[in-house]
């Protein structure tokens, strides 16, 4: 790592400790056992994209100075560009609530809601020893480790959008991940029958939400990306019915699951065999996910495949993936209608930091 790099990464986790600590200064006794916890304990490790409990305090239950704190914390871990996007999905809850007449439950009071965003802080904050932090709610998952005043791990970063796209006043639209998808079609396009997987595209990300990724992991049906079942058993029923139904659209059969399971050994066509322009655009596309944070990521396009499954038609659904070592980016826009897009960018090798963590106890306790 370059003296620059490592230098702006001290320089974020500096701002990242500052926020989290007046954020915790600011919470009273009964809010800071859900907005804390240990950097060790397996909640750190577990993450969810779905309307979910993700665990921590949310925005609900804190008072507009807390709030304001909060989201300073969360800015502190994200680029300009990444914190608007971030704030665009929130505010597309009250979007989807319109969309589907105000009727959604999930087994809370209001199933979407821009106030059920959670945070949690791991560990205490310091330029010395390890902490962390989370911000998760639908459609946001960030996860950030600090090793001895230095940012070291940003993954898994999840972003998404429902609607994809919605009307604005003009004729415009609100498309917060327009660019995510539009670079990798156009790529998909030039590329042809070289990089499809499969005609099909997957109900959802092939690797989901797991906490870590291994080789054959396949599609997770949507009831299983939630933290437990509901207490009201008929919620439980719509949700599993709705999960069964966004699998049969699909149409995925073991042809499909086998196209598309994860493999440590990358699918798709090399980076190094593009031409200069699509070499242009996978440098573009892989922008819109490393340019969420604030850290520069030091990754060449020679050491990225790209693979991409269902039809290259807008409005189409359509999943892409480009992984190379110590990467994986997917992406899907599958359900209601091919208008609701998942995006997420993981570190197989260090999700969560893990594998810095490790090193560190090592050091620091052998």
């Amino acid at each position: 790592m370059t003296d620059s790099r490592r230098s702006t990464r001290r320089e974020v986790a500096a701002a990242m400790t500052s926020a989290a600590l007046s954020w915790l200064d600011l919470l009273d006794a009964t809010q800071r056992p859900a907005a804390t916890g240990t950097v060790d304990g397996g909640e750190r490790l577990r993450w969810f994209y779905t309307p979910t409990d993700h665990g921590g305090l949310t925005l609900h239950e804190q008072r507009p100075a807390q709030q304001r704190a909060a989201m300073k914390l969360v800015a502190s871990g994200l680029s300009r560009a990444g914190y608007v996007t971030v704030a665009t999905i929130i505010g597309l809850e009250n979007v989807l609530d319109h969309t589907e007449g105000f009727t959604a439950r999930f087994d809370r009071e209001r199933g979407r809601d821009p106030g059920l965003y959670y945070l949690r802080v791991f560990g205490t904050p310091s330029g010395e020893g390890t902490w962390g932090w989370r911000f998760g709610g639908h459609h946001v998952s960030l996860n950030n480790l600090v090793a001895d005043g230095e940012l070291v791990s940003a993954t898994p970063c999840f972003m998404g959008a429902d609607p994809a796209t919605s009307p604005l006043l003009g004729g415009a639209a609100n498309r917060p991940l327009g660019r995510v998808e539009d670079l990798a079609r156009e790529l998909a396009v030039s590329l042809g029958d070289r990089a499809l997987l499969s005609a099909k595209a997957p109900s959802d990300l092939v690797t989901g939400n797991r906490s870590t990724i291994a080789e054959g992991d396949r599609v997770i049906p949507l009831a299983g990306i939630w933290r437990s079942a509901f207490a009201d058993p008929a919620e439980w029923a719509k949700l599993r019915a709705a999960s069964d139904a966004i699998d049969d659209a699909a149409g995925y059969g073991d042809r499909e699951h086998e196209a598309l399971k994860y493999t440590a050994r990358p699918k798709g066509v090399p980076g190094a065999d593009l031409t200069a322009g699509q070499r242009d655009l996978l440098d573009a596309l892989l922008g819109t996910y490393f340019d969420r944070v604030p850290v520069p990521t030091a990754y060449t396009v020679d050491d990225a495949h790209f693979a991409w499954a269902g039809s290259t038609e807008p409005g189409a659904p359509h999943y892409y993936r480009v992984q190379g070592s110590r990467l994986l980016i997917e992406w899907d826009n599958t359900q209601r209608g091919a208008n609701h897009a998942h995006s997420v960018w993981r570190d197989p090798s260090n999700d969560f930091g893990l594998d810095v963590l490790a090193a560190h106890r090592s050091r620091h306790h052998s």
